[in-house]
């Protein structure tokens, strides 16, 4: 059996090994067909097994490519396969497609394949270019279908049709530096470190803001690490091992330094904290990125957990403004992202959002972002596809503010129901009535 998920293993990169290892892993699938409504891949699996009786050996290299590029690590199998390890047959298929995708680089790619890849895992280059012209770039590229976007899906291979995030005019790290800190001594003596990944630094700033002023306000002091940039998840997600090993390897000796000085991780982004809990640990294994693992929470994780633990003295302040004067509605619209749920930490940010009084309507369907996936050219009218139900259910809960932990989702949420999600900080923050000063509309 090849099953290794190891990027060290000798067989990891063997095209041999490999072909064995599919064709285990897809009979095993085939049999069970627990993952059917999951995503397109194993339907499309099950449909091509199925027309040649059953024999998993009979697929050929373009069914397989085709398998592999309908998954879009969405990570629910892990929720729902039995057989995941600790399992004795240790059936890993999210990092099964990875693995493809880090072989086939291995092997000469088309050039708009390498641009794509390119402009996509350069997050920080991209994003400190894009800040400092912000208005220009989000005139040029924020009309879905516009010159400037069907001649980026020529080259740089980004749906024409697919709706940018745009770009703030300040990033997270500027406003950092400016802002007065706090004089009140932390409760409990503990201070967090928040780091804010590419999607805070440069398009979001205000839910790091908002994560800021919640958790001061509840008397939990923030730093931010030093020397840390991008997760490096899209360089994980194109293959790219040797890149996202470097980002991994970067950020878990800035963030360990962090956590040996008494400071928990908080991540904004459910995707960057997944790579950071689960992927890190693999690709730049050892004692410190395994350290960086267990203390690295998301935002509303992090206050529940303190709340529930009967040792600790810190208790969430319960005076809500927000939610007297009408700033914050009585019913919210929450949407479970898929990398949330993957994580098995339950639904913290419901849950804080009931602190305040808020209801949450539950929406659990993917968004057929899931990474950089739902941008590439070639995947977006089937991320359409999949992102349809969510829309749907969205608009049938009727709730006029929604919100959502994952700035990818949150995007084709705009897309599909025309109305811009908030994060569950962002609303905790006009609750608390402590929500700061706002750019607005960025650039």
């Amino acid at each position: 059996m090849t099953a290794t998920y190891d990027p060290t293993d000798p067989k990891y990169f063997d095209p041999a090994a490999l072909r064995e290892e599919l064709d285990r892993v897809f009979d095993l699938c085939h049999g069970c067909r627990l993952c059917f409504n999951l995503c397109p891949s194993f339907p499309t699996l099950f449909d091509f097994i199925d027309a040649r009786d059953g024999d998993v050996s009979a697929l050929t290299d373009a069914e397989h490519h085709q398998v592999v590029d309908e998954c879009y690590q969405c990570k629910l199998c892990y929720v729902k396969c039995p057989y995941v390890p600790p399992h004795e047959w240790e059936l890993d298929f999210p990092r099964l497609m990875s693995r493809v995708h880090a072989v086939r680089q291995q092997q000469p790619v088309p050039i708009r394949e390498r641009l794509t890849d390119q402009f996509l895992g350069r997050t920080d280059a991209l994003g400190r270019v894009s800040v400092a012209a912000a208005p220009l770039v989000n005139w040029a590229t924020g009309t879905p279908g516009s010159l400037a976007r069907r001649a980026m899906e020529k080259t740089a291979g980004l749906a024409a049709q697919r709706l940018l995030p745009p770009y703030a005019k300040e990033r997270f790290t500027t406003w950092w530096k400016k802002r007065r800190s706090p004089a009140a001594a932390p409760v409990g003596g503990r201070t967090v470190s928040v780091f804010p990944t590419c999607f805070v630094e440069y398009m979001e700033p205000d839910i790091g803001r908002a994560i800021v002023e919640v958790y001061e306000h509840n008397g939990v002091a923030c730093e931010l690490p030093e020397g840390t940039k991008c997760c490096g998840a899209p360089w994980l997600h194109s293959g790219r091992v040797d890149e996202f090993t470097k980002a991994a390897r970067r950020n878990v000796a800035a963030l360990a330094a962090e956590v040996r000085a008494g400071r928990d991780i908080i991540v904004a982004q459910p995707t960057c904290a997944y790579v950071v809990k689960r992927d890190y640990p693999i690709y730049a294994k050892g004692p410190e990125a395994d350290l960086v693992a267990a203390h690295t929470f998301d935002p509303a994780e992090y206050l529940m957990r303190r709340q529930r633990d009967a040792d600790d003295p810190f208790t969430l302040r319960n005076e809500f403004p927000g939610r007297r004067d009408g700033s914050v509605p009585d019913t919210v619209t929450y949407h479970v992202a898929c990398h949330l749920q993957a994580q098995n930490a339950g639904l913290r940010s419901r849950d804080l959002l009931k602190t305040a009084g808020v209801k949450c309507s539950l929406v659990q369907r993917c968004s057929g972002i899931d990474g950089t996936w739902g941008y590439r050219a070639e995947n977006y009218e089937l991320a359409r596809k999949v992102a349809g139900p969510l829309g749907r259910e969205i608009e049938a809960a009727g709730n006029e503010t929604v919100c959502g932990d994952c700035h990818l989702a949150n995007g084709s949420i705009l897309q599909e129901t025309g109305t811009r999600p908030e994060h569950p900080m962002q609303v905790m923050a006009r609750a608390y009535g402590v929500a700061g000063h706002r750019d607005g509309d960025p650039g």
